[in-house]
């Protein structure tokens, strides 16, 4: 039996979103790696500033290679570059692998980005909120939920028929997503993706340990209840 420990860190919140799409990929490919907490203010933590000056999570940190790598998508193409397994969360083929990157900037920006907008929002105070800016995130939020509509209307994943990186992005932009700007009851297609997303075993086992945290989260009360419930766990 190998006792090594991982080789491989990984800075992060089991609350934070962003934090989920990393989470995943390590989950759906069985890449090991410890997890460190930034429990607080991720600016505060001197580890991970020491690592990332920009202080944001998560952050890969690989010890074997000396090296830090922090943005979701770059630590996902890390991850196949330096540690691959049989799962392949980028394809091969150039053609397809363009279309997932496009897809996985649609979720971070276009979902992921609006539904973070009205999260922070919720966050300040009365003299502080931001109407205009909150209108905004929510049009984008229905631009993006009806070009979404129409394309998982026809295909099972982001990108035909093979969970990706796409489908990382996608899972936790849109599962916090329906929480601030619901989309299932006006989405049937889209509704069905989200349920795909949420069944898989990666999926089950990152919301699983974010569960006792989803207290902190500001829209907490419009959580689904088999996302909360213990009885669902």
């Amino acid at each position: 039996m190998n006792d090594a420990r991982p080789t491989l860190t990984l800075y992060s919140h089991p609350l934070a979103s962003y934090c989920w799409k990393v989470l995943l990929a390590l989950y759906e490919t069985g890449t090991p790696f410890e997890p460190a907490l930034v429990n607080g203010p991720p600016k505060a933590d001197a580890k991970l500033s020491d690592l990332w000056p920009i202080a944001k999570m998560p952050v890969l940190y690989d010890a074997a290679r000396q090296q830090a790598t922090p943005e979701t998508s770059i630590i996902i193409e890390y991850l196949q570059l330096h540690y691959p397994s049989s799962t392949r969360l980028l394809p091969d083929d150039h053609s397809r692998l363009l279309e997932v990157r496009l897809w996985d900037r649609f979720f971070d920006l276009y979902v992921h980005t609006p539904m973070q907008k009205l999260v922070a929002d919720r966050m300040r105070a009365d003299a502080d909120k931001d109407p205009a800016g909150v209108r905004d995130a929510k049009e984008t939020l229905d631009i993006a939920y009806r070009m979404l509509e129409e394309r998982t209307g026809s295909q099972t994943w982001a990108v035909g028929g093979s969970f990706t990186l796409a489908d990382c992005s996608a899972m936790p932009a849109l599962f916090y997503a329906e929480a601030v700007h619901p989309f299932t009851s006006r989405y049937p297609a889209l509704a069905a993706y989200f349920d795909r997303l949420v069944e898989r075993a990666s999926s089950r086992r990152v919301i699983q340990e974010a569960r006792p945290y989803f207290q902190y989260f500001p829209f907490n009360d419009a959580l689904h209840p088999r996302f909360t419930d213990a009885e669902n766990r």
